[in-house]
């Protein structure tokens, strides 16, 4: 008796750890493998959206077509224009107070706080400013240096891409 439950406690703790295990994106950049670790528990929609949208590769070969030094480099448009999106719906915002910091991800959107569709950027430095503003959805866990690669401009004239992004299974 003392055994079963010695052993069913331990499956119990086994499965809880399962499904707290982290999600995570892999980014296959031009510039070289950047892992993602998504935050469903600040933005379940948004990661949901990601996650999503990472599955039917709609990420794959999407350029950086807008990249700041010093703040961040963003991508997700069909259009590399800023103004395009997926075929799906806007989302409502989920800001926090998460500060966003270098290696941060969050979602791009006009000046419609829940207009972020497909879009979004990973910081630099300086994103301090967009905490409660905008939605953060990941963080880079590995490969920040890849993203520091990424060559500058709005558009940048060699712009770097996504060449597949995926979700890492867990």
């Amino acid at each position: 008796m003392l055994m079963r439950s010695l052993l069913a406690a331990a499956a119990l703790s086994m499965a809880a750890g399962a499904a707290s295990a982290e999600e995570m994106i892999k980014m296959d950049l031009s510039t070289g493998p950047v892992v993602v670790k998504l935050r469903p528990d600040l933005a379940p929609k948004h990661v949901e959206r990601i996650e999503a949208l990472t599955k039917e590769g709609f990420y794959d070969g999407r350029k950086f077509f807008r990249v700041i030094d010093g703040f961040m480099a963003q991508t997700g448009d069909p259009q590399d224009s800023g103004y395009g999106g997926s075929s799906l719906p806007n989302l409502k915002a989920e800001f926090s107070r998460e500060p966003f910091r270098r290696g941060s991800l969050g979602m791009a959107r006009s000046n419609n706080p829940d207009s972020a569709n497909s879009q979004f950027f990973i910081c630099y430095e300086g994103c301090g400013h967009l905490t409660g503003q905008y939605t953060l959805w990941g963080e880079v866990v590995e490969g920040m240096e890849n993203v520091e690669k990424i060559q500058v401009g709005e558009p940048p004239r060699k712009p770097d891409s996504i060449v597949k992004m995926t979700v890492i299974d867990r």
